[in-house]
């Protein structure tokens, strides 16, 4: 089901957002989208038996646009190390400060496994003219992304669905709502994963 839900996500055209799994942009490996699509199987694999999926907004022009993994950046990936690989041709790699935070957490807590993170909109939404640059997905773009996440939700069924900013959770009503680590929210952030994953004293 995930080989199903990956090959599907790489055809994909939501809104007017980059699909970072079948496209190429300025700056990318020839084969940048294949290695992206392999990075997000590899990190799906080594987490098939995490019990929590935390969803963000969107992919990001630092991290899962470069990346293909939700709040991860190549620096990140420089860091775990094989089979992972860096997609751009960028001579130092990618870094994501909220990416930097929401790994800094899991390491903190032991759940790095545990996790699954995932972005409502799967693919990157930017400014017209812009790649380098984000910007807020629109309703439809939304809505065409909350179909990838259901479908993962019902692969993974996790224990608990943690949404990781306002978007998140206004897509899915259901999810437990933490502050979103930009914008001075990083505080907010760490409190607020601690409070729902760290081990019972």
């Amino acid at each position: 089901m995930i080989d199903a839900l990956l090959a599907d996500l790489s055809k994909a055209t939501i809104g007017a957002t980059f699909n970072q799994f079948r496209e190429v942009g300025p700056n990318d490996m020839p084969d940048a989208p294949a290695i992206r699509l392999a990075n997000l199987r590899q990190y799906l694999t080594e987490r098939d038996q995490a019990d929590v999926l935390a969803i963000g907004e969107a992919a990001g022009y630092q991290g899962m646009r470069w990346s293909g993994i939700a709040f991860t950046s190549e620096f990140d990936l420089l860091r775990w190390g094989e089979p992972y690989r860096r997609s751009s041709r960028r001579p130092r790699p990618w870094k994501e400060p909220s990416g930097t935070i929401v790994h800094g957490v899991l390491n903190e807590l032991g759940a790095e496994w545990r996790v699954i993170l995932w972005n409502t909109v799967p693919t990157h939404p930017h400014l017209a003219g812009e790649p380098l640059s984000n910007r807020l997905p629109t309703h439809e773009e939304i809505a065409a992304g909350r179909i990838f996440v259901e479908r993962l939700l019902a692969i993974v069924q996790p224990k608990a669905l943690i949404g990781i900013g306002r978007v998140a959770c206004a897509a899915f009503p259901a999810a437990t709502y933490v502050r979103h680590p930009a914008q001075s929210g990083a505080t907010a952030f760490r409190l607020g994963m601690r409070a729902l994953l760290a081990p019972p004293s």
